[in-house]
């Protein structure tokens, strides 16, 4: 390394002084790189998961212990806000919801009325789309536009907040950050979950007969009738039992997720991202447990 010299007799005193305190040694050696191996890799994600699932459990157990405050108004939550959020959560997302859940409603009869075409027994149909509408793709397919939709968007907002101190603010102020961010949201999602389902399954039964009375020439009075037949009231209420939990997951994902993120705005794009891919496998693992149960209850 080369010495490079300066001369300061024209420089006013204050600059020369800044100039002194700057350093002229050369630096030292590049600090030795240290070698992690596999099994310390292996045990730091083991941890770091292990920390992040203790977490997710405390928030989740704060929701349960504040949900008696809030059925007698004692949650710090204020109404217009949860009125934003509930709003998001249902009107907001009708379009989105109906788009897809028509185009898989159609797709399920398409194929299953081929298949069912080559036994000779396209009748039953009907009976393929309500089943399958109302107790899977109804809340699996709704709460998975729901997560790439609303979660990501939970974890962002919370992110930025986390980015623009705003979380320490309504620290500082004595503000709960859970009654303030995490409930409402929960409460919007978890909420509005079990309406949505609903919407959604009746558009993708409406889809499924559109193409059911096209490919088939079934008429809305044979559809109906084997409809009736195939889906019972069970099956109804495990679907919403399915979409209040897959709502309430993504909820609280999303926020943990938000509430954990670093402070850089490249910290917001990833809590987004890792919000919508967490919701989503979440949601799988939360459907299969619910069919195994189903199975194991004979519903």
């Amino acid at each position: 390394m080369h010495r490079v010299d300066f001369d300061e007799s024209g420089l006013p005193a204050a600059t020369r002084h800044l100039l002194a305190l700057l350093r002229t040694e050369p630096p030292g050696p590049a600090a030795t790189r240290v070698h992690i191996g596999v099994v310390e890799r292996v045990g730091g994600w083991a941890l770091a998961r292990w920390s992040e699932g203790a977490a997710l459990a405390t928030l989740v157990g704060e929701a349960v212990l504040r949900a008696a405050p809030a059925l007698r108004g004692k949650v710090r939550t204020r109404a217009g806000d949860l009125l934003n959020l509930i709003y998001g959560t249902s009107a907001a997302a009708l379009p989105m919801v109906a788009l897809v859940n028509i185009l898989v409603g159609a797709i399920v009869a398409f194929v299953g009325g081929i298949q069912l075409r080559r036994l000779g027994a396209e009748v039953y149909v009907s009976n393929l789309i309500g089943v399958t509408e109302v107790r899977e793709m109804a809340p699996l397919i709704t709460a998975i536009v729901m997560s790439g939709r609303t979660g990501s968007a939970y974890a962002a907002e919370i992110s930025a907040m986390q980015g623009s101190e705003e979380i320490d603010a309504l620290r500082a102020l004595g503000i709960p950050i859970f009654d303030y961010l995490v409930f409402p949201r929960l409460v919007a999602l978890g909420a509005m979950a079990a309406p949505l389902c609903a919407y959604a399954g009746a558009l993708g039964i409406f889809g499924g007969f559109a193409v059911t009375a096209c490919m088939m020439n079934m008429s809305a009075g044979t559809f109906t009738a084997h409809l009736q037949d195939a889906v019972a009231g069970a099956d109804i209420a495990l679907g919403l039992a399915k979409s209040i939990a897959f709502g309430s997951w993504i909820a609280l994902a999303s926020c943990r997720i938000g509430l954990a993120a670093g402070r850089s705005a490249t910290d917001v794009g990833r809590a987004a991202t890792t919000a919508a891919v967490s919701g989503i496998v979440g949601v799988i693992a939360l459907d299969a447990l619910f069919d195994v149960c189903a199975e194991a209850l004979g519903i």
